[in-house]
């Protein structure tokens, strides 16, 4: 190898704007192929090493530092099959987390489509007065606290289910997502996100800006691919 060909780990750093240390860190990871070693023992890297380190950087943007790390060390390990296996799960993983993330936006508009309802006046009614009141089964209603939605309090002594407005409006709104055949799996982020934003608009919100982070996520991920694909091409 020519000295010219070569790129001390000072070089490959400055390629990336890391540090030394981490060139090294990456190599030990499989990050990087292994690297050459001069007569006294330094490391010399090539350009497949430089290639390699940005392959890795735009993946990362995209597959996180976690999954482009598993990508990159599977490919120098020579099982390129498993790597592209990895590549699909994170595609899968993200379709799953926008179709989860549609379904809420569409149990959402539900909830907005429905007549609203008068709460019961502050107190708390046992489990057979919230299942007249909402026309429901008492077994429902345990169904869906066994799913983690409701979580009612409890009598002092008798142990008895107590639900208060709060728990009356969520067994409502649970009601009407099942009506519309929205599952318990569905249902539950919408509930979860209500409750934590504060209301109906700020959850729209919230879902609009997430998908909007979905969707620069998947531009990345593109990248990081094409990114891949040119580094095997290369002959890697």
């Amino acid at each position: 190898m020519r000295n010219a060909d070569r790129l001390r780990p000072v070089d490959l750093a400055r390629t990336a704007g890391v540090s030394t240390q981490q060139i090294r860190t990456y190599e030990d990871a499989g990050v990087l192929p292994p690297a050459t070693r001069t007569a006294s023992g330094y490391r010399t890297f090539t350009d497949l090493h430089r290639r390699a380190l940005l392959t890795h950087r735009t993946l990362t943007k995209g597959y996180g530092p976690v999954a482009a790390t598993r990508i990159m060390r599977t490919v120098h390990a020579g099982d390129v099959p498993a790597a592209l296996a990895l590549v699909d799960a994170a595609h899968a993983a993200l379709h799953t987390e926008r179709t989860d993330l549609r379904a809420a936006a569409e149990a959402l508009e539900e909830l907005a489509r429905a007549e609203p309802q008068p709460l019961p006046a502050p107190g708390a009614l046992r489990v057979g007065e919230v299942a007249a009141l909402l026309g429901v089964r008492t077994s429902a209603l345990r169904v869906w606290e066994a799913a983690g939605l409701l979580a009612p309090g409890r009598e002092r002594g008798t142990r008895y289910r107590t639900y208060g407005p709060a728990d009356v409006r969520d067994a409502r709104l649970i009601q009407t997502l099942r009506r519309g055949h929205h599952s318990l799996d569905q249902i539950r982020p919408v509930l979860e996100g209500l409750r934590r934003e504060g209301g109906s608009e700020a959850l729209r919100a919230a879902i609009t800006a997430r998908g909007e982070a979905l969707t620069e996520r998947t531009r990345a991920m593109l990248d990081g691919a094409g990114a891949l694909y040119a580094y095997l091409a290369d002959g890697s």
